[in-house]
């Protein structure tokens, strides 16, 4: 998991399914993935399975902001151990580019950190 998303121990036991969901979700402005574009914040997995996201967007304009919350509960749902999900969405800390990852930079064509 990346060293800048905030994430509890019972939702660290399901990281690789995780990352795998996260990355299968796309900004589709910027065509990359919301774990590379460094969209998430914290990943907090309760006792209930509950999994709760906390994530922004790159401006508050986007016009994604609407559909993929939905689109990231239904992927969450199918990981097998999180029964239900909830995205809360967070314009503190604002997003920066900084937040990209490498990969992600790779991808857009932007230099490596």
């Amino acid at each position: 998991m990346r060293d800048d998303i905030k994430i509890n121990d019972r939702a660290l036991a399901l990281e690789s399914q995780l990352i795998a969901t996260l990355e299968s979700i796309y900004d589709p402005e910027i065509e990359l993935d919301i774990y590379n574009l460094g969209l998430i914040y914290e990943i907090d997995l309760d006792e209930n399975s509950f999994c709760k996201v906390v994530m922004t967007f790159t401006d508050a304009g986007c016009a994604c902001s609407e559909t993929l919350p939905g689109d990231l509960i239904d992927a969450l749902k199918k990981i097998d151990g999180i029964e239900n999900a909830g995205v809360e969405v967070v314009w503190s800390p604002a997003w920066k580019m900084t937040r990209i990852s490498r990969l992600g930079r790779i991808t857009l064509g932007i230099s490596p950190k």
